[in-house]
């Protein structure tokens, strides 16, 4: 049997979709590359917080797996609405890439080594606003297209940086370009940036046991976690709302280490909160930690859902939180 893998057409697209079908061909599996056409990529002008932020990537790679013209699909997971799919269902999220944003800039510059009132290019919300907070002055501008357009833009000298995924700079081969990984301090990353879901229909045992052997449990815990404070948040992937899990060694074993933040969209204001739980309560800790940020006044600062109250949820899993890098 033929594995048919629907991917958008993007050159970042097929190469990540290029690299799960060599894994699953690696396991003796016969794979073929379906391209999509998405709207997110039809529309490359549109910012995309109008043209519909969360799923605008998805829907046509879903529609594909719901007629059988796909068995499986590959998303960049950040690029994947928060609420569950009854027919579809995520069987694997391989090992993630580095998370982190990265500045390309004119002259090998940093973040803060660009001058007051330089050019920075971002499609993203959440990016603007962690910007507009540092307070560097910055002149942050829209900015849409592939990598390579957007790479374009700054050597061609019309703005002096721009900022992109690291993930998605290393998978093309073009880390050389990068200035600098920015620090999670500074900006942290969409919730499941760097990581990849490869969706298949509830139903197809056939596709969906093939595709579960690429699955990292590591990974699959750090960005529940992320995922979750989205969820518990109601905010869209487009939302100004940063986070970021880690496993690392804590005193009794491996523990899942998670930092959050939501911003104003004019960057005028941000929290930035924490919390560590055990790697199998991922999604606890992070819907706990959405909770202590609403508490906050997180839905003071941006359009989340402010119903949510810290006394819904009151089970062992609840995370410990603390304040971090206010």
């Amino acid at each position: 049997m033929t594995l048919r893998l629907g991917t958008r057409r993007s050159v970042l697209a097929t190469t990540q979709s290029t690299w799960v079908a060599d894994q699953l061909r690696g396991l003796g599996h016969d794979v073929e590359l379906v391209e999509i056409t998405t709207e997110g990529d039809r529309d490359r002008t549109t910012p995309l917080a109008t043209l519909g932020g969360t799923g605008v990537f998805v829907s046509a790679l879903r529609d594909a797996l719901r007629e059988g013209t796909v068995d499986l699909a590959v998303h960049s997971l950040k690029d994947l609405p928060t609420t569950p799919e009854d027919d579809l269902v995520v069987a694997a999220i391989p090992p993630r890439e580095d998370p982190r944003d990265a500045l390309v800039a004119r002259d090998g510059l940093t973040l803060g080594e660009l001058p007051p009132g330089s050019t920075v290019g971002t499609g993203s919300p959440r990016r603007r606003a962690q910007l507009e907070a540092l307070g560097l002055g910055l002149d942050i501008r829209e900015l849409r297209g592939n990598v390579d357009t957007r790479l374009g833009r700054v050597t061609s000298g019309d703005l002096d940086a721009v900022v992109l995924a690291q993930a998605g700079l290393a998978r093309l081969g073009r880390t050389a370009v990068v200035t600098e990984v920015i620090d999670p301090i500074q900006m942290l990353p969409a919730p499941g940036q760097g990581a990849l879901a490869v969706e298949v229909r509830a139903d197809d045992v056939v596709a969906r046991d093939a595709v579960s052997l690429l699955d990292d449990a590591d990974t699959r815990a750090c960005v529940d976690a992320e995922r979750a404070v989205l969820a518990e948040l109601e905010a869209g992937c487009s939302a100004p709302v940063g986070a970021l899990a880690e496993i690392v060694l804590g005193d009794e074993g491996d523990e899942l280490s998670l930092r959050a933040v939501v911003a104003s969209p004019d960057g005028t204001g941000d929290i930035r909160r924490s919390a560590t739980g055990r790697p199998t309560d991922a999604e606890a800790v992070g819907r706990g930690l959405a909770r202590l940020l609403l508490e906050d006044g997180a839905a003071d600062l941006a359009p989340v859902n402010s119903a949510s109250s810290a006394n819904t949820v009151n089970t062992p899993s609840t995370p410990n939180a603390t304040e971090r890098d206010q």
